[in-house]
């Protein structure tokens, strides 16, 4: 890969990581604000409150918004004219590595058996890159914290049990209670395989939640019918939405996966001019 290109897409990674950790998403800080007019628990309503004042405190000094800055997802769109080699897995580690320095991150990459830490957030498979077509070159960073990942799931269901997707999805929710941080955002993935739905659902969670589809809505009405509310205390949001995608699957099979994610639904997108 051309030195420069690599240097530009290593600036946009680390750009892109210090955005999505110090800064909300204007449709997630909405969907915050939206939960505290609709709410009326004053317990709650003090919450969303906390959490909202954290959005401000950490935009304005460009702090991150949790002390948990994830480990790093990132997805990136190539266009044809840029080859996919490893020259463009080590600029976007070597952006990781300047975020982690410059933002700082905190270092949270490690051995999953020895528990030595990188101390840099990359390492086998970290950072974890996915990879499609796309008229321009760009790079998502979807940092992914601890908590909420933990609590995700997936079940292999019988072809004859879609109607126990809302159960999957609601069981999901209520066993995590309050460890995910919520009001939570859900990524739900159906179909493919096994290892296609938990991509989709992750995936799921960069759609833009200021809308849902009818399903989406009631998946979203029917966890917060639970009345877990912010951060585990009671209250009306549960899950400020609830993003599905879905992709054909064999006939035998229907893997739903339910990717959780904290309220602080953090992602960020830089575009790398490819010439020039």
């Amino acid at each position: 890969m051309d030195p420069r290109l690599s240097s530009r897409i290593a600036d946009a990674t680390a750009r892109a990581y210090g955005r999505a950790v110090t800064t909300l998403p204007p449709d997630v800080e909405t969907a915050l604000e939206r939960a505290l007019v609709s709410e009326t628990d004053p317990v709650a309503r003090g919450e969303l409150e906390n959490i909202l004042e954290n959005v401000a405190l950490a935009r304005k000094g460009n702090l991150p918004i949790c002390q948990d800055t994830g480990v790093p997802v990132i997805y990136v769109t190539l266009p044809p004219t840029v080859p996919l080699e490893d020259g463009l897995f080590d600029a976007i580690a070597a952006g990781v590595r300047r975020a982690t320095t410059e933002v700082p991150l905190r270092p949270n990459v490690v051995d999953p058996l020895t528990r030595h830490n990188t101390g840099d957030n990359t390492g086998d498979g970290m950072p974890a890159v996915h990879i499609r077509p796309g008229p321009r070159l760009s790079v998502t960073v979807l940092p992914k914290g601890a908590g909420a990942e933990n609590m995700s799931r997936i079940e292999m269901l019988l072809p004859s049990e879609v109607e126990r997707i809302p159960d999957v999805v609601v069981r999901c929710v209520l066993e995590a209670g309050a460890r995910p941080c919520p009001p939570v955002v859900l990524g739900i993935g159906i179909g493919g395989t096994f290892d296609v739905a938990a991509a989709l659902a992750k995936e799921a969670l960069l759609e833009p939640i200021d809308t849902m589809d009818p399903f989406e809505t009631s998946l979203c009405d029917a966890v917060n019918r639970l009345g877990i509310g912010p951060m585990g205390l009671g209250g009306a949001t549960t899950a400020l939405a609830v993003k599905v995608r879905r992709a054909h699957c064999h006939t035998a099979s229907l893997p739903v996966a339910v990717n959780i994610q904290c309220w602080a639904n953090r992602h960020a997108t830089e575009y790398v001019e490819v010439d020039g």
